[in-house]
C-alpha cells in the first residue's frame, strides 16, 4: 500500500500572541508531521508563543494570502497541506475530517463549513454568514458547485495548490482557491465543522468596520476577476 503523504499544518498569523498557543494545543500531533506558523510581521509575542507550542515560525511579511503561499512553499513537495487560522476559532481536533477524503483518494480539495456546522454564539457576524452564502450562490451559477462558506480551515495537496497559480496575496486568497479549484476540475468536498469564538485578540477583518469594508471589497474584486 502507498504510504500516506506527510501532513503539514500552515497557520497564518498577525498579532495572535493571546490565542496561538491554545489554538495549537488542540492539533492532533500524531497526525501532523510539521506545523508552520507563517507570521505576517506581528508586533507582539506571537512568534515566541508559537515556537513554545512546537511550531516552526516563518517570517512571511504582510498579507494573509502571502503568508499562506509562503507556508505552502516551505512544505515538502509531496505534502498534504492543511490551512487553519491562528485565533483558536477553527477546531483543530476536526483535522482528520479534512484530510481523510484526500488520503482515501475520493477528493482533491476539502473545505470546512462553519455555516453548516455548529457555531458558538458570537463566533461569526451575520454579515460573514451572508457574504459566504451570496458568493456561494454566485459561484454555483458560474461553476455549478455551491459553497456555503469561505472558511480558512481547508486541506489540499501541495502540488494541486501550486497548479492553481494563486495570485491573491491578501483577503481574496481563500475565495481564489475555491474558485480555481472548480475551474481546474478538482473534486471538491465541503464538510460541516464546529466553530468557536476567537481565544484572544481582535479580528483584523470582522473586528472593525474598516477591516470589514476592505475584505468585502477584495472579495468582490476577486470574484469578478475570476468569474470572467
Amino acid at each position: 500500500m502507498k504510504a500516506p503523504p506527510p501532513i503539514v499544518l500552515i497557520v497564518p498569523t498577525y498579532n495572535e500572541e493571546a490565542a496561538i498557543g491554545a489554538a495549537l494545543a488542540h492539533v492532533p500531533r500524531a497526525l501532523i508531521e510539521r506545523i508552520i506558523v507563517a507570521d505576517g510581521g506581528s508586533r507582539d509575542g506571537t512568534a515566541r508563543a508559537a515556537t513554545e507550542a512546537g511550531a516552526e515560525v516563518l517570517a512571511a511579511g504582510r498579507g494573509y494570502g502571502r503568508a499562506c503561499w509562503l507556508g505552502a512553499l516551505a512544505a515538502p513537495e509531496d505534502a498534504l497541506l492543511v490551512f487553519m487560522d491562528g485565533d483558536g476559532s477553527d477546531r483543530a481536533e476536526c483535522l482528520a475530517q479534512l484530510v481523510s477524503p484526500i488520503i482515501d483518494g475520493t477528493h482533491d480539495f476539502v473545505i470546512a463549513s462553519r455555516v453548516r456546522g455548529t457555531r458558538e454564539p458570537g463566533s461569526m457576524g451575520w454579515h460573514q454568514v451572508l457574504i459566504g452564502l451570496v458568493i456561494g450562490a454566485l459561484i454555483r451559477l458560474r461553476f455549478g458547485f455551491r459553497y456555503t462558506d469561505m472558511c480558512a480551515f481547508r486541506a489540499i495537496r501541495r502540488d494541486r495548490l501550486l497548479a492553481l497559480r494563486m495570485q491573491e496575496m491578501t483577503y481574496g486568497w481563500n475565495l481564489e482557491m475555491q474558485m480555481k479549484a472548480l475551474r481546474h476540475g478538482l473534486r471538491v468536498l465541503e464538510v460541516p465543522v464546529p466553530y468557536g469564538r476567537r481565544r484572544g485578540g481582535v479580528s483584523k477583518v470582522s473586528g472593525n468596520l474598516l477591516g470589514t469594508i476592505r475584505a468585502s471589497g477584495r472579495l468582490l474584486w476577486t470574484f469578478l476577476r475570476l468569474a470572467r
